[in-house]
């Protein structure tokens, strides 16, 4: 009888488990996740990639993606604050769109946090942020 009680709080303990498991999987599967780099010096590069970030947002509504813009290399001067590009950047930070600089970038052209947008948000290293959100399952897009 002890067997038979201790089976039976096993398996109940087993899909439980399971339970969770696929309520968990299906609450991260329920967002689409989208990363975008941004690594050239070119203002028509950085307005396409801020078109990306709206198209998406209006295609899937912007409550079912999560969108990330990381910026390293010579794209550094979009988040500079006389960045051309920088009261659209407000309204795709405002609009739940994640704008990261790259700190290496920032380091190697000698530029601080006050020199950039405000509100800006940051990450060590640009190309780390992207591998690391290709393997959380976020589509990579470069425009």
């Amino acid at each position: 009888m002890k067997y038979l009680n201790l089976m039976i709080v096993s398996l109940a303990l087993t899909l439980s488990t399971a339970s969770l498991s696929a309520v968990a999987a299906k609450t991260s599967a329920s967002k689409e996740k989208v990363v975008m780099q941004v690594s050239d010096a070119d203002a028509g590069k950085w307005n396409l990639a801020l078109n990306n970030a709206k198209n998406v947002q209006q295609s899937y509504g912007a409550d079912k993606i999560e969108v990330e813009i990381v910026v390293y290399g010579p794209g550094i001067g979009m988040l500079k604050a006389d960045s051309t590009v920088g009261s659209r950047i407000d309204e795709a930070k405002a609009a739940g769109v994640k704008v990261v600089a790259c700190e290496n970038t920032m380091k190697a052209n000698k530029l601080t946090k006050e020199d950039m947008l405000p509100d800006t948000s940051y990450v060590p290293s640009g190309v780390v942020e992207i591998i690391k959100k290709e393997r959380a399952g976020y589509a990579y897009i470069r425009p």
